[in-house]
């Protein structure tokens, strides 16, 4: 049972937090929510004085990956804002369609308890689920359009304005320069059990630094991307099959469109979850691969450049390296940035990720042309 300091039982710890915040009614449940590697989340369901239940997303946001949570959540608070300003203004619902933002009662975004962890809470939306594996064809082609809109809905959002809260997040060729300074340190005495991953990653470093040499000389644009698009920060409406709101956006940042777009065909595309430890199991589906690329670019026509659309298989290739390389660095780290739930998890996903790279170098031309098709 999850305990404070002064040995308050998970009730009491998390109401304690919610009284700081103006919600609907009293608290009648708190569900531990375990999807996701980085934040602490729990469903909260309270109930009205007319016993009307309403739900909300209670998070504590980590401090060892998010240094300065006040910016992350300025980030949050000024993109949900402009996304649902746009969302009105094309006639649809902001409420489902974005994330919502509930200000503690002192009108900031978050509550700072008292052994310095920041909380925010969000409108929990009903009726959507997430999947961390695709359920059909449908639910991806709508994913690539809901990921593909939501840089659209942001194309005249103020960049500059942005915290950069993870400096170079997705600077795959510096990505690469840390990977290398882990196995040189060595710090768990674990590199030498790795030493055929290792040599993987160093066949294949020249090429991890492409996209961000065109950024560099302006051949790519930077973007309001969201840099963790993974399939399960996806609501898809539990009706309709319908894509309905992009979430989990403490990775808002500018970037690079083929990030975004690479990140979610490395997740989504994969025949296998990314923990998956039967390799043989883990294979590039082209079919969902084209789905997903259908609705994406759909999406962004007239929006992103001829070059960007071009290097959209590259985005996933160079993502898929990154994952596999930041796994593998915090096995060799000890497990500090991503959670683990078994002994070796990290250096299982990275295994799970190194073969995906294979699968997408092997498929590699016909990712391209299926992209071009779309163009």
């Amino acid at each position: 049972m999850h305990c404070d300091k002064k040995g308050e039982n998970i009730t009491e710890f998390i109401s304690k937090i919610v009284s700081h915040f103006p919600l609907a009614g009293r608290l009648i449940k708190i569900i531990p929510i375990i999807q996701g590697h980085i934040n602490t989340t729990y469903r909260l369901i309270t109930e009205d004085d007319e016993g009307i239940p309403h739900s909300y997303a209670l998070q504590a946001i980590n401090q060892y990956v998010f240094k300065n949570p006040e910016e992350v959540m300025e980030n949050i608070c000024a993109v949900t804002a402009h996304l649902h300003k746009k969302i009105l203004a094309a006639g649809g619902n902001p409420e489902r369609e974005a994330l919502t933002v509930i200000y503690a009662k002192d009108g900031k975004s978050f509550h700072i308890d008292e052994r310095g962890e920041y909380w925010r809470i969000y409108h929990f939306i009903r009726g959507a689920s997430t999947y961390d594996t695709v359920q059909n064809a449908r639910h991806l082609y709508n994913a690539g359009y809901a990921f593909g809109r939501f840089q659209t809905l942001l194309a005249d959002f103020p960049i500059h304005t942005l915290k950069d809260t993870i400096p170079d997040f997705h600077n795959t060729k510096k990505r690469m320069a840390d990977f290398f300074a882990a196995v040189e340190k060595d710090e768990c005495g674990r590199v030498k059990d790795v030493l055929p991953e290792i040599e993987f990653f160093r066949e294949r470093a020249n090429e991890a630094s492409r996209l961000v040499d065109m950024q560099a000389l302006g051949l790519l644009p930077l973007r309001v991307t969201h840099n963790d698009t993974k399939y399960n920060n996806i609501m898809i409406d539990d009706e309709t099959g319908e894509a309905l709101c992009v979430i989990d956006l403490d990775t808002v940042m500018p970037g690079l469109a083929a990030y975004d777009y690479g990140d979610a065909i490395r997740f989504a595309a994969s025949t296998a979850a990314e923990d998956e430890t039967d390799l043989s199991l883990v294979n590039l589906d082209m079919h969902l691969f084209e789905q997903f690329t259908a609705g994406f670019v759909g999406a962004t026509t007239g929006f992103l450049t001829k070059a960007e659309i071009e290097n959209l298989p590259w985005g996933a290739r160079l993502i898929t390296l990154e994952l596999a390389s930041r796994f593998l660095k915090d096995h060799l780290e000890g497990d500090k940035y991503f959670r683990i739930h078994r002994e070796n998890h990290n250096l299982d996903r990275a295994r799970n990720q190194m073969k995906l790279v294979l699968e997408m170098e092997k498929h590699f031309d016909e990712m391209c042309a299926i992209t071009s098709k779309y163009m």
